[in-house]
């Protein structure tokens, strides 16, 4: 059984790759470089996928919050192509396969929903269309749409901030924590859909596994939180005072208005499909994720 992984080198695809071979799953890479068990975007586009490939995931993407690049028109564009174009070419492949995967898998994000300081969202819940990162959500799962008569089960899921002690947010956040001088970012109000890397590598897992699983699924943990409150919660796992809080104005200057929303802003998200579907998280809770990401080594 093979699974075909676009995007598989970075911090999720890592994650992911592990527990797929604990499972019994072999794993091929689409990246930028060749390598073992690796192939290029450009290999994909000429050779196609493998003929013994049981399901196809893309969780590629270019780094949105990447404080070292400018929000500029050209990035923004680099964003889009990173998940949109390349959910595509997945999409075409599976297509023109001589034998088609049994489940694509691609991602998504919480930024579908609307912010909003008092409503609360599922998998049914409307959006997509009232801003740059929403209307990317919605182009990014189009553009994995396969025929209606192809036997391929289609699953999105959209992913909430992912924390993991070796990479994404925590990877920022764990010197100025460990030197105690974390703090809440901005009021600290907004909503914080969250998850645990264990929990969005298992999630994907799972719904390769299980036949019955189909369409959109939360990425977020059961358990809602505020960015304050998941600072305190940090600050706790790291014995350490969380009085330094960052203001609104410093992350609109180191991330441009549109795309500070994304920091400063949140959705309240549910991941009830996600439940229902039967998956058993491994970090439901924030304080058992936060006990997890304050180890001084990274596992």
């Amino acid at each position: 059984m093979r699974v075909v992984i676009g995007g598989g080198t970075g911090f999720v695809g890592r994650h992911l790759c592990r527990l797929l071979r604990e499972h019994g799953y072999r794993t091929t890479i689409i990246s930028r470089k060749e390598g073992p068990d690796q192939m290029t975007w450009n290999s994909l586009s000429e050779l196609g996928l493998p003929e013994d490939c049981t399901a196809v995931v893309n969780i590629a993407g270019e780094n949105i919050l990447n404080p070292m690049v400018r929000w500029s028109e050209e990035f923004k564009n680099a964003v889009i192509s990173s998940r949109v174009d390349t959910t595509k070419m997945m999409a075409e492949m599976i297509k023109k396969a001589r034998n088609p995967p049994k489940v694509f898998v691609t991602m998504s994000g919480v930024g579908y929903y609307e912010p909003s300081p008092t409503a609360e969202y599922t998998e049914s819940s409307t959006g997509g269309d009232f801003d740059f990162l929403s209307r990317l959500c919605t182009d990014w799962e189009s553009a994995g749409s396969l025929p209606d008569d192809m036997a391929v089960r289609r699953v999105i899921v959209r992913s909430g901030v992912v924390l993991g002690r070796d990479g994404g947010m925590i990877q920022q956040l764990f010197l100025p924590f460990f030197l105690g001088i974390g703090g809440k970012i901005g009021t600290g109000k907004q909503w914080f859909p969250w998850i645990h890397i264990a929990d969005i590598s298992g999630i994907i897992c799972h719904a390769i596994k299980n036949d019955d699983v189909t369409g959109i699924l939360n990425g977020v943990a059961p358990e809602m939180a505020t960015n304050s409150d998941f600072t305190q919660a940090y600050g706790r796992a790291m014995w350490r005072p969380t009085v330094f809080p960052i203001p609104t104005f410093m992350i609109k200057f180191m991330y441009q208005s549109e795309r500070s929303k994304i920091i400063l802003e949140g959705q309240k998200v549910i991941p009830k499909r996600t439940l229902e579907s039967g998956y058993k998280y491994v970090f439901p809770d924030l304080k058992s994720t936060c006990s997890d990401c304050a180890k001084l080594m990274s596992s």
